[in-house]
């Protein structure tokens, strides 16, 4: 173990003779080293911190001169937490004592992590009710800076349920109606949690009944994650609640900064709540969708459901409900049921309950609310579980129509639907290949190919983009899913007309010339083994010589480069793929170019496969080769004498 390893460690274990005997004599240069990230990114401060080894942090502190501002990598609740600072992890962690000496000795009660979160905001989550006073009472530290999402210390606060944290971060002049960047003020962290205390509260501070960036209300929050008793509460009206007295630090204090609180034409508690007939309708109807697909409950189901259609024919005024464009196949073509006896009889049929699940929450969240595709692709998973592939099939392609229609190119939520379509075409082909002949799990071209074809117009939606793809890496894996999808495409049978129709689909994507990690080709990707790894379960094994051919056939270049200036063959050498080099040779890839580092593929194919005669290079390289390297070796100067084509060819070798 070297010495910068054992003073992390002892300052972990908070051992600080064995600290003062590692440090003790060391000059100012070392010790500015060993104060230093070890290996995991942390500090000997950070972790001292972290753990609320008051002594070794005022150790590390006066004696080693650590800095009480370096940030370090350090883990909570199962993330890792980059470019925290020492106080961020002390009030993190609730150690006040820590928090209180690195205060002392300079530390920045505002300095902030990578994703903008200050020791205010950690204190928060974790609800350090003792460290929240004397950060911001003592030190006056800042209530409004948000994290990178736009959540301030009330949200995370009113989230976690923390309601005595809540109270004084209000008290203190938390601002209750400032908005994240996604639109949800605290009132939605509220209902989401099922904080009906908190949500009094600050409701009792005039908090507004807002919509955010999906158009979702707090009633409508609550609806979709459950919360009977904020539904409740809120399609009733509430008269009464306790609201703050004038004066000092009230809301309605004239000397009030926050304009929103002080704001004369706020709205009143009670104005406040949601009351309207359509909005206690929709709510209970959607709950009673979260209560079919989330909580599993039919009956309880069919109770909220019941008493929406009460109120929808409340008073003899029927309330009508917006009829879809058209029936939707993956639905079975189902509608709505819009008479008291349609809704009696659902209980004899589940799973006509559960389409209307699916119907109700289209209609209410409608098709961009992340909630919408997400439970028809969990109904879908249900049914591959029960052996009904095809109907899963549908139910996807729905979902996943209604992702690309809606969403940002390449979002996790449709990354994650091609994903999951290609693992159960995997599993299905499995499957089939592994029992006898008959009646069986089917997955046949239609269906593999549809979805090929999504995908390839996902890369295209993201390469039209004005920018570069946001995330390299969900880049990457989106190519990947296509080629894995190539992948099992080959081991189903087609006609020569389904195969015109896969080699158009392949030439659209490699029209795009799209770019994966380290400037990887389709054609690079083919021949990677690290392409093999896309999800939790193995889908296809690469590198594949079967796609290799698809996509020679459908023109990739065998010659492409990546950063590197590794050619595909340098790749396929490098993952010890002989017959896949012998494929690449013969559609006229040059066994002898060189790469960055001036190594031909033939210097990076496993010594023993090139002594079994795995691959005869004589066999493929010209006298136009050996006169390139001719040239590169002897540095004979040629730029401005020969034909540009000639040029490019010999820049090959």
């Amino acid at each position: 173990m070297d010495l910068h390893t054992a003073v992390y460690n002892a300052a972990r274990d908070g051992k600080l003779q064995l600290l003062q005997k590692l440090l003790g004599g060391r000059g100012r240069e070392e010790l500015e080293e060993l104060m230093g990230a070890a290996a995991g990114g942390g500090t000997p401060l950070l972790i001292a911190a972290r753990r609320g080894h008051l002594d070794v942090v005022e150790f590390l502190v006066d004696r080693c001169g650590a800095d009480v501002e370096a940030g370090g990598s350090v883990h909570f609740d199962g993330e890792t937490i980059e470019g925290a600072p020492p106080l961020w992890a002390a009030s993190a962690a609730g150690h006040l004592a820590v928090v209180r000496s690195l205060l002392r000795r300079g530390a920045s009660v505002n300095r902030t992590t990578r994703t903008n979160s200050t020791p205010l905001r950690a204190a928060c989550f974790d609800g350090h009710l003792d460290v929240v006073r004397y950060l911001v009472g003592e030190h006056q530290a800042d209530l409004e800076v948000a994290n990178r999402h736009g959540h301030t210390c009330l949200m995370i606060s009113c989230y976690k349920g923390h309601r005595e944290i809540a109270r004084y971060l209000l008290e203190q002049g938390a601002r209750v109606n400032r908005r994240s960047a996604k639109g949800n003020t605290a009132l939605h962290d509220c209902a989401e949690s099922g904080s009906l205390e908190i949500l009094q509260l600050l409701l009792g501070r005039r908090a507004r009944m807002e919509r955010d960036g999906y158009g979702m209300t707090p009633l409508l929050a609550a609806s979709v994650t459950g919360h009977t008793n904020i539904v409740e509460f809120l399609i009733q009206a509430q008269p009464g609640l306790e609201r703050p007295p004038r004066g000092p630090g009230g809301p309605e204090d004239p000397e009030d900064d926050d304009e929103e609180q002080r704001d004369p034409d706020a709205p009143s508690v009670e104005s406040c709540c949601p009351t309207s007939r359509e909005a206690a309708v929709e709510a209970l109807e959607l709950l009673g969708a979260t209560y079919v697909d989330k909580k599993r409950d039919l009956l309880g189901a069919l109770k909220h459901w019941r008493r929406a259609m009460e109120l929808r024919h409340q008073g003899g005024e029927y309330l009508p409900k917006p009829q879809p464009p058209q029936l939707v196949l993956a639905y079975g073509y189902a509608r709505e049921v819009s008479t008291v006896q349609e809704l009696e009889a659902l209980i004899t049929d589940p799973d006509e309950m559960r389409m209307q699940a699916l119907l109700i929450r289209e209609r209410i969240l409608g098709p961009s609310h992340p909630d919408t595709s997400y439970y028809i692709r969990y109904r879908g998973a249900v049914y591959a579980d029960s052996g009904n592939f095809q109907r899963c099939i549908g139910l996807w392609k729905y979902a996943l129509d209604m992702q690309q229609n809606h969403l940002e190119p390449l979002s996790p939520m449709t990354a994650s639907s091609f994903l999951s379509f290609a693992e159960l075409f995997s599993y299905v082909l499995q499957e089939r290949s592994a029992k006898a002949p008959g009646p069986g799990p089917h997955v046949g071209f239609a269906d593999l190919m549809g979805v090929l074809g999504k995908g390839v117009r996902e890369v295209e939606r993201a390469l039209q983009l004005p920018k570069e793809p946001g995330d390299a890496g969900q880049f990457a894996k989106a190519l990947a899913i296509i080629l894995h999808l190539l992948y099992l495409l080959e081991k189903v049978e087609c006609s020569p007309s389904q195969e015109h129709l896969k080699h158009q689909t392949v030439y659209r994507l490699l029209k795009c010339a799209p770019r994966g990690k380290n400037g990887f080709t389709p054609l690079h990707m083919a021949v990677d083994k690290d392409t093999t790894h896309v999800g939790r379960y193995r889908v296809g094994l690469f590198p594949s010589l079967a796609v290799v051919r698809v996509l020679l056939d459908c023109g990739a270049d065998p010659d492409s480069r990546d950063f590197d200036n590794n050619t595909p063959l340098h790749i396929a050498a490098q993952n010890n793929c002989p017959v896949i080099m012998s494929a690449l040779v013969e559609a006229g890839a040059h066994l002898d170019t060189t790469n960055a580092f001036r190594k031909t593929p033939l210097e990076l194919l496993a010594g023993e496969l090139l002594a079994a005669g795995a691959l005869q290079p004589f066999n493929h390289v010209s006298l136009q080769c050996l006169a390139a390297r001719a040239l590169h070796r002897n540095k004979v100067p040629y730029k401005g004498f020969i034909p540009e084509d000639l040029e490019a060819f010999i820049e090959l070798h």
